[in-house]
C-alpha cells in the first residue's frame, strides 16, 4: 500500500493533515454554534452553514487560476496565512449582537478565501508528483492515501471540539456560547503546525511548486506531458465538466454531516449509550481498532518474521488495550450530537488499506472499474444511506423548538433513536466517498490538460461549492416536512445522479 510512493507525498499528507484537523475542529460544532449564540432558525442557520462551505470550495477555482500564474507553492503559503487571520477573528468571544455576526461572517470570508489559495493548489502539487514516470502507476493510491491522511486529522477533531469547549466552560468558567471560540481557537494552532511540516519538509516536493511552464515557455523534457490536440483538449474538459455536474448532489447530501444529521443527532438520537457502544464514542478506541486494521494487513504483507513478529504484537496489546477499556467500563457516557462526526474520518482511514486492496486484486485480473465508474457506484451507495435513514424515520414527529431562558428559539429533544442507526449512515456514506472523492480527485488530475490543471482542479472545487451551497436544502427541509420526505429528497438526488452518470459511462471512460 505504502510501497513506491514518492516521498513527497507523505509531507504534503501531513501538511495538509494538519489543516484540516483545525477546520474539522471548527465546523465540529459550528451549526450549534450558529444557533446558540445568534438564535437562528434551522434555516438561517443553514444558510450560513452551506453559504460557508461554498465558498471553502469555490475559492479554489480562482486559487488554481492564481497558481497556473505565480506558481502553485506561492499560494498554499499565502493561503495558510490568510486561514489563520479569519480563524484568529473567529476564535475572539464578541457576544451574539450585529457587530459580532459581521465580525463572524468575515472571518468566514478570510477562512474561505485562504482555503481556496491552499486546498486545491496542494492537492495539483500532489498530482504532479505522479507527472514523474517511475510513479505514474501509482497515482489512485496515491491520492488514497492522501486523503485518508485528511481523515486522520477529521478523525480527532470533533474530540477536540467537544473537550475544549467543556474545559473552558468548566475550568475557565466561561459560557456555553463563549466557550465555543476555544474550539475555533485550535485552527490557529493546527495551522502554525501545518505551515512548519510544509517547510521541513519542503526538499521532497520543491519541483511540483511551480507551474509547468517558465516564463521563457520552455519545459522539461523528462517530464512535460505530450501536447494535446484542440480536440483533444475540449474532450477532456467536456468530459470533466460531466463529471463535476455528478458530484453536486453527492456533496449536497454527503455534507448533511455538519447539518441535518447533525440535527438529528442532537434532536432525535439517545444521548447516553452503554456496554460496547458506548466504546464507539472514544477516539482513542476507534484508533486502536485503526491499529488492529493497518497492523492486520502488515501481517499478511510483510516479507520478513521480524515485520510479522511487530504487526502480531500491534494487534494483541491494541486487543487487551480494548478489553481493558471494556472492564473498566460504569455507567452510561453521554453523547454529544458534534461527536458523530468522528465515525466519517474514522471509517475513511479504517477501510482505505480494504478499499485498496479489493481494487488492486481487480486491477491485477484486468476487472478494475475505471475512475468514473467507481463515482456512479458511489452515488448509488451514498442513496443506500438516505434510504436506511428514510425507513427508519417513520413515525418520528417532526423537529420542534421551544423558547430558552435567554427568550430565543432552541431545538427540542423529542425521541431516543439508537446511536447505531447514525452510526451505520456513516459507514455507509464512507463507502460512497471512497469510490467518489478520492477517484474523482485523481481523475482530474490524470485527465486535465496540462496548461489548466490548476483551473480544473479548481472546477472539481467549485462544482463541490454548488453542492455546499445546496446543502442549505437539509436546513430549510428541517421542521417543515415530515423526517422520511427529507432524507427522500437526498435519496432521490443521488440516484438521479448516479443514472445521468451512467448513461454518460461511454463518454468518460475514453478519456480514461
Amino acid at each position: 500500500m505504502f510501497e513506491g510512493q514518492p516521498k513527497g507525498l507523505y509531507a504534503l499528507a501531513l501538511a495538509n493533515t494538519g489543516e484540516r484537523f483545525g477546520y474539522y475542529t471548527m465546523l465540529a460544532v459550528f451549526a450549534l454554534f450558529l444557533r446558540a449564540n445568534y438564535g437562528l432558525s434551522p434555516g438561517v442557520a443553514g444558510s450560513i452553514y452551506s453559504s460557508f462551505l461554498m465558498l471553502v470550495y469555490f475559492f479554489p477555482l480562482f486559487g488554481g487560476m492564481l497558481a497556473d500564474r505565480y506558481g502553485f507553492g506561492k499560494m498554499v503559503t499565502s493561503g495558510i496565512i490568510i486561514m489563520f487571520v479569519g480563524y484568529l477573528l473567529l476564535s475572539v468571544p464578541l457576544g451574539g449582537d450585529t457587530v459580532a455576526l459581521v465580525v463572524m461572517l468575515a472571518a468566514l470570508l478570510l477562512i474561505g478565501f485562504g482555503t481556496g489559495l491552499f486546498k486545491g493548489n496542494l492537492q495539483v502539487m500532489v498530482g504532479n508528483l505522479y507527472d514523474d514516470p517511475r510513479y505514474s502507476g501509482k497515482r489512485d493510491a496515491g491520492f488514497s492515501i492522501f486523503y485518508m491522511a485528511i481523515n486522520i486529522g477529521a478523525l480527532f477533531a470533533p474530540t477536540a471540539a467537544i473537550s475544549i469547549k467543556e474545559y473552558a466552560e468548566n475550568t475557565l468558567g466561561y459560557t456555553s456560547n463563549d466557550a465555543y471560540h476555544f474550539s475555533f481557537a485550535v485552527a490557529c494552532a493546527s495551522l502554525i503546525l501545518s505551515i512548519a511540516i510544509y517547510y521541513a519538509f519542503r526538499g521532497t516536493f520543491r519541483h511540483t511548486e511551480a507551474h509547468k511552464e517558465t516564463k521563457s515557455g520552455a519545459a522539461n523534457a523528462e517530464t512535460a506531458a505530450p501536447e494535446l490536440s484542440p480536440a483533444e483538449t475540449r474532450q477532456r474538459i467536456t468530459a470533466l465538466c460531466l463529471v463535476f455536474a455528478v458530484v453536486i448532489f453527492f456533496w449536497m447530501a454527503f455534507h448533511q454531516n455538519g447539518l441535518s444529521l447533525t440535527f438529528f443527532a442532537d434532536e432525535f438520537t439517545a444521548t447516553t449509550s452503554t456496554g460496547v457502544q458506548s466504546m464507539a464514542f472514544s477516539v482513542w478506541n476507534l484508533l486502536l481498532v485503526i491499529f488492529i486494521v493497518y497492523a492486520g494487513f502488515a501481517l499478511f504483507q510483510s516479507h520478513n518474521s521480524k515485520g510479522r513478529i511487530g504487526s502480531a504484537a500491534v494487534i494483541i496489546a491494541s486487543v487487551l488495550l480494548l478489553v481493558w477499556q471494556y472492564s473498566r467500563l460504569t455507567g452510561s457516557v453521554d453523547v454529544k450530537a458534534p461527536i458523530f462526526q468522528q465515525f466519517n474520518p474514522f471509517y475513511v482511514v479504517a477501510l482505505t488499506p480494504v478499499s485498496m486492496a479489493i481494487f488492486g486484486a481487480l486491477a491485477r485480473k484486468g476487472k478494475e472499474p475505471s475512475a468514473p465508474r467507481k463515482i456512479a457506484y458511489g452515488m448509488i451507495v451514498a442513496a443506500a444511506a438516505f434510504a436506511l435513514l428514510l425507513f427508519s424515520s417513520f413515525g418520528l414527529p417532526v423537529p420542534q423548538t421551544e423558547i430558552g431562558p435567554d427568550g430565543n428559539p432552541v431545538a427540542k429533544h423529542v425521541a431516543d433513536v439508537t446511536p447505531n442507526l447514525l452510526i451505520a449512515v456513516y459507514l455507509i456514506l464512507t463507502f460512497g466517498e471512497l469510490l467518489l472523492s478520492p477517484m474523482g480527485i485523481s481523475f482530474v488530475s490524470k485527465v486535465a490538460p496540462p496548461q489548466y490543471k490548476g483551473v480544473m482542479m479548481g472546477g472539481w472545487f467549485v462544482a463541490t461549492a454548488i453542492g455546499n451551497q445546496l446543502v442549505l436544502v437539509g436546513g430549510l427541509l428541517w421542521g417543515s416536512i415530515p423526517l422520511w420526505c427529507c432524507w427522500a429528497v437526498f435519496l432521490t438526488v443521488c440516484l438521479l445522479a448516479a443514472l445521468f452518470m451512467l448513461v454518460m459511462m461511454k463518454r468518460l471512460e475514453k478519456v480514461c
